[in-house]
């Protein structure tokens, strides 16, 4: 009878358990950064067909609304400014979109994006909470995707390491700049929170090592300099306050100088990656593509508004540009949305008491603007948007505060 009940008690317990884990953010989380998750071309341990990574991606954002109404059942949501304004980016985009020589894929993606900022609202009742949720949930998911990489990289790394020997993903085919750019945004959060002691030493410690290799194999210059100005600002504006944060800064001037001095020649071929000062100087030729949409000549509506969401190429080449791609996409509307987004997180972390929250969300936000110049994502469901939400999250006053 014993045994009977025991049995009954963990079925319970592990019932209890599954309802508790569906009415968290954290499944609509994970669905959400699958929808955005890249999917390439690149060679893999085993071959996945384009058609099924595209399913499994969009399908992705479904799933994340179904599991955003079991995790806020009444439809509850807390009005903010800065979703607002998304949302006016996605139905002005939707009706821009319609109008696009290339229909379908235009009024897909601005569906999508309406989609994703739904899912968005229906998690603002955890905005503001003292767990960080939306915080932990991205970190979870950014501790998932290093860790198959890495493991994709001992695995099979010829596969990893088949583009010009950057690190990319061999199980599932995330291109080299999306490693390094989840890479840097999980080590730089890490750091932050080990600061403000929000993290065990050993964890820290680990997630450090595994993001840090992932980084370095990646060879990617931007997502390293949007780490080292973003953890520059957080760490500042933790200095007064956490001593951890003024001895670790003392210790990395020190080890800084040594690496100058020893390995001055393994850095700088590593940041040159082999190119010319001609191509170095043109951003990889980013700059030519940049030239061309600064000349670019069309109706003063489109100028205004665009001419809808494209795959942020231009002449069939990536613009890697988050402010000439809105611009091409969206027009000078779209610019002011993103401009206005930014320095609304600015000004609340600004204003915002010190803390963890204010530091993290200093990082996310630095980060988000250093790689806008060289990366697309602000305008568009993207890793990029996810991460600005998740400062805006820590921003917000809680919900008890404000019924205070």
């Amino acid at each position: 009878m014993s045994t009977l009940a025991l049995m009954a008690n963990r079925v319970v317990a592990n019932r209890a358990g599954a309802t508790a884990l569906l009415r968290s953010p954290l499944p609509v989380w994970v669905a959400l950064f699958t929808n955005v998750l890249a999917f390439s071309g690149l060679p893999t341990l085993i071959p996945i067909p384009t058609t099924i990574g595209q399913l499994v991606t969009q399908g992705a954002l479904v799933l994340a609304f179904l599991l955003a109404l079991l995790a806020n059942p009444h439809g509850v949501i807390r009005p903010n400014l800065f979703l607002v304004l998304l949302s006016m980016l996605a139905v002005i985009a939707l009706m821009v979109s319609i109008h696009n020589q290339f229909f379908l894929g235009s009024t897909f993606r601005a569906c999508r994006l309406i989609g994703f900022i739904s899912v968005l609202w229906l998690l603002t009742p955890w905005w503001g909470r003292a767990d960080f949720p939306l915080l932990r949930a991205q970190i979870t998911c950014l501790r998932i995707v290093i860790c198959t990489v890495l493991i994709g990289a001992v695995v099979t790394p010829g596969a990893a390491f088949s583009y010009e020997g950057r690190l990319s993903g061999a199980l599932w085919p995330i291109p080299p700049t999306q490693v390094a750019h989840y890479a840097a945004v999980l080590l730089g959060c890490t750091a932050v929170l080990w600061f403000g002691g929000g993290v065990r030493g050993r964890t820290a410690l680990l997630t450090l090592i595994g993001s840090g290799a992932a980084l370095v194999g990646t060879h990617t210059r931007t997502a390293l300099l949007a780490m080292t100005v973003s953890l520059i600002v957080a760490g500042a504006s933790m200095f007064v306050g956490y001593a951890r944060v003024r001895r670790t800064l003392a210790l990395l001037v020190v080890i800084g100088f040594i690496a100058a001095t020893f390995f001055a020649p393994l850095i700088v071929t590593w940041l040159w990656r082999g190119q010319s000062l001609e191509e170095a100087s043109q951003l990889t030729g980013r700059t030519k593509v940049w030239t061309e949409i600064l000349g670019l000549q069309r109706p003063w509506l489109e100028d205004v508004f665009g001419s809808g969401l494209s795959n942020k190429s231009f002449n069939g080449l990536p613009i890697d540009s988050n402010w000439l791609a809105v611009y091409l996409d969206q027009g000078w509307f779209g610019l002011a949305i993103d401009a206005a987004l930014l320095l609304i997180l600015i000004f609340l972390a600004v204003t915002h008491r010190r803390g963890l929250r204010r530091a993290i969300a200093l990082f996310m936000v630095t980060y988000c603007i250093v790689a806008s110049i060289t990366e697309t994502g602000l305008g568009d469901a993207s890793p990029y948007l996810l991460e600005l939400v998740v400062a805006a999250s820590l921003l917000v006053a809680a919900p008890q505060e404000e019924r205070r």
